[in-house]
């Protein structure tokens, strides 16, 4: 625990890019079921995908000398969804272990961690839980990832601060170090309405141990740096605790890309200059991707933020 602690607030950590796309657009693989992408790790060609996809990314954290960071695709599993999908908890046990396969043979500093989410939709919040709620249904499945043997957790796409403070208790209660990731908007608050500074107070107040680092994540470069730049989320908190993002590779709103039948992107330079932005302004360390993005937008992120020249090809 002690050691995931120290890789995940080194001065620059990379994490994956896109599983669920690349999985639909490479391998033709569905992912949009109610089992979404947990259950691959039971079809021989989900776990080869899944695999080649993870060793996509450690190729580049390994050509530029990062550690690498990977969660399970695990972020829709809870008490209430795995049964609806036809699953248990074991699920979750076969996840974090075929994770740990896949970190044992990477030969870099890697860590596996456990993904989770909110109960409602990320993107508009609804269906969101309470405080309460949201501690008493998220710490079952947090449990569950450290009897599992996960590094540390990762709770994705937060769009409410009720929920946040919930599910950071959950996750706190298990001793794992964990990453709380806000859904944000341009106007520099989460999809509730409240403020980044005030969401990170509210779990720094409220939460102990709190997370590692606060991030976001599935939202443009541009998007960020345009909510940070918000002055009411210039405080000391905001500027030495949220530093990551996994970034999406299109500037547009939720809504539209939400329920976009076409993938959009921008090219990985463009990305990685956003990228390189928010480390140079915000003191950014940790960086991965979304969707649209795949291992030539994470090479050149890496080489933008390393300072060393991107390859030809990966």
């Amino acid at each position: 625990m002690f050691q995931a602690q120290l890789l995940l607030q080194k001065p620059l950590v990379m994490m994956e890019g896109a599983l669920g796309e690349r999985l639909k657009r490479e391998y033709g693989i569905d992912t949009m079921g109610r089992q979404y992408m947990a259950g691959l790790v039971r079809k021989p060609e989900g776990r080869a995908a899944l695999r080649a996809i993870w060793q996509s990314y450690i190729d580049v954290a390994a050509r530029y000398g990062l550690p690498f960071i990977a969660t399970t695709p695990t972020r829709r599993m809870n008490r209430i969804t795995l049964p609806q999908a036809g699953l248990d908890e074991q699920i979750l046990y076969e996840n974090v272990a075929f994770l740990r396969e896949v970190r044992d043979a990477a030969g870099i500093d890697m860590l596996a961690g456990g993904m989770m989410g909110c109960f409602g939709n990320a993107f508009t919040a609804e269906g969101c839980l309470t405080e309460a709620d949201a501690y008493a249904l998220h710490r079952w499945a947090a449990e569950h990832y450290r009897c599992a043997g996960a590094d540390f957790l990762f709770a994705a796409l937060i769009p409410t601060l009720a929920e946040a403070l919930g599910i950071s208790r959950a996750m706190a209660e298990t001793g794992l170090p964990y990453l709380l990731s806000f859904t944000l908007q341009g106007d520099g608050r989460l999809i509730g309405s409240t403020t980044i500074a005030d969401a990170v107070a509210a779990v720094e107040d409220a939460v102990f141990p709190a997370p590692v680092l606060y991030m976001t994540n599935c939202v443009h470069p541009q998007i960020v740096y345009e909510a940070l730049s918000q002055p009411f989320n210039r405080t000391d908190a905001v500027h030495t605790r949220f530093r990551g993002l996994q970034a999406n590779t299109s500037a547009l709103p939720y809504s539209v890309l939400d329920a976009s039948p076409v993938l959009y992107s921008s090219p990985p330079d463009e990305l990685a200059q956003g990228m390189a932005a928010l480390q140079r302004d915000f003191g950014f360390t940790l960086f991965g991707g979304c969707c649209g993005t795949d291992h030539t937008h994470m090479a050149a992120m890496a080489a933008a933020l390393t300072g060393e020249a991107a390859p030809a090809t990966v």
